[in-house]
C-alpha cells in the first residue's frame, strides 16, 4: 500500500482534526524509528501502519482494533499491515493479536506515549516538543491526573516488550516527535482555518 492510499483510507473513516493529527504524528514517529533502528528500507511500511493504527477509533470507539481488519481489508491493506495495526491494541477487549515484530512493539509502546508527550508540550510556553526534555515529561508522567487518558500501564508494558528502560523510550520518542512536529503542524494548518 502506498502512503497516498493509506492516507485516503484513513480519511474515509476519520474526519476529526485531532485524530488526523495524532495519526500523522504516530506516522512520523514510526518513520523516525525505522530510520534510527536500521529499518529504513521499511520506513514507508512502518509509517503506514502508524498512520492507520487508529483507523476504526473515530467511527467505532467501542470496537477499537476489532473493526480495523474489515476496514483495512476493504481498503486493500495486506495482512502484515492489519496485524501491525491490530496488535497495537493488545489487551483491549476482543483484541488478541500480540505485538511480535520490532515495529509492532514500538507502535504499542509509542502510541500512548505520543499523547502524553504532546500534552506535556502544549502546556509549555513554546507549545512545542523542540525544547521539551525528559525530566519535564517524567514529572508529568508521575502525575496520574495529567493526560489521564494516556495509559502508563501500556507505555510501561511497551517498554518492557522492547527490553528498554522507560527513560530510553521517552527520550527516543521525544526525538522522534521533534523530527515530525513541523511538517505535521504545517499540514494541520488547513484544518485550523
Amino acid at each position: 500500500m502506498t502512503r497516498e492510499a493509506a492516507w485516503e483510507l484513513l480519511k474515509q473513516h476519520n474526519k476529526d482534526p485531532f485524530h488526523l493529527q495524532h495519526a500523522l504524528t504516530v506516522e512520523g514517529v514510526m518513520r523516525w524509528y525505522a530510520r534510527e533502528l536500521g529499518s529504513g528500507d521499511a520506513e514507508e511500511f512502518w509509517g503506514n501502519v502508524g498512520l492507520l493504527h487508529d483507523i476504526d477509533f473515530e467511527e467505532y470507539p467501542g470496537a477499537h482494533c476489532v473493526k480495523a481488519p474489515e476496514l483495512l481489508r476493504a481498503g486493500g491493506a495486506d495482512e502484515a499491515t492489519i496485524h501491525g495495526v491490530v496488535s497495537h491494541g493488545w489487551g483491549l477487549s476482543g483484541t488478541e493479536a500480540r505485538p511480535e515484530h520490532l515495529m509492532e512493539k514500538l507502535l504499542f509502546a509509542a502510541d500512548e506515549l505520543t499523547g502524553l508527550i504532546w500534552a506535556a508540550a502544549i502546556v509549555r510556553p513554546s507549545r512545542s516538543v523542540q525544547d521539551l526534555e525528559l525530566k519535564s515529561v517524567k514529572k508529568k508522567y508521575r502525575t496520574p491526573a495529567f493526560a489521564a487518558g494516556c495509559s502508563r500501564e501500556v507505555i510501561e508494558k511497551g517498554a518492557a516488550l522492547l527490553g528498554w528502560e522507560l527513560d530510553t523510550l521517552i527520550e527516543k520518542t521525544i526525538l522522534a516527535m521533534r523530527s515530525c512536529e513541523a511538517p505535521v503542524n504545517a499540514f494541520m494548518e488547513q484544518y485550523r482555518t
